[in-house]
């Protein structure tokens, strides 16, 4: 657990202009996210959790390079898994890439504001750098449990409430 006044850096930087035109406040919900996911379960020490808000062609291409596979999706998460360069040193755990087009449309079609949606994408890749996964049924479980409890502390509904797993 990561002391309540440890320092966590979260640079957020965007390279689709169209995050902050649908969604001015995109960094500070991302940042708010980000730290509420990662403050109870990182371990000691400075940490750093980089987020990039890009465009769908973008996240296409990370996907195809990084995961052969050869389309959008909502957010990737790529673990660093490496030690800080010094003993002071912020540990990176590494990225979280989120596609504009693929967020919007999604929180379209369920229903939800943007800005809940792209919460809860930057605590599901926060996650997944902390070691969740939801390949196995349990793990998923797990996971969306964490999930909905992160979002409750941000007053976020919880985005599983209708859904059978």
């Amino acid at each position: 657990m990561v002391p309540e006044n440890a320092e966590i850096a979260v640079p957020v930087a965007v390279s689709d202009g169209a995050w902050a035109a649908a969604l001015p406040q995109c960094r500070d919900i991302a940042k708010r996210a980000a730290l509420a996911a990662a403050r109870p379960r990182a371990g000691p020490g400075p940490l750093e959790i980089s987020i990039l808000l890009a465009g769908d062609e973008e996240v296409r291409g990370l996907n195809r390079d990084y995961r052969k596979i050869d389309a959008t999706t909502n957010v990737l998460a790529f673990a660093s898994g490496s030690e800080p360069p010094a003993p002071q040193a912020a540990r990176l755990l590494g990225d979280v890439v989120l596609a504009f087009g693929t967020v919007r449309r999604e929180a379209h079609e369920r229903g939800l504001e943007m800005a809940d949606h792209l919460a809860h994408l930057v605590v599901h890749g926060v996650l997944h750098l902390l070691g969740y996964d939801h390949q196995a049924v349990s793990d998923a479980e797990a996971m969306e449990r964490a999930e909905a409890h992160i979002l409750a502390g941000l007053r976020i509904a919880d985005p599983y409430a209708d859904h059978e797993s």
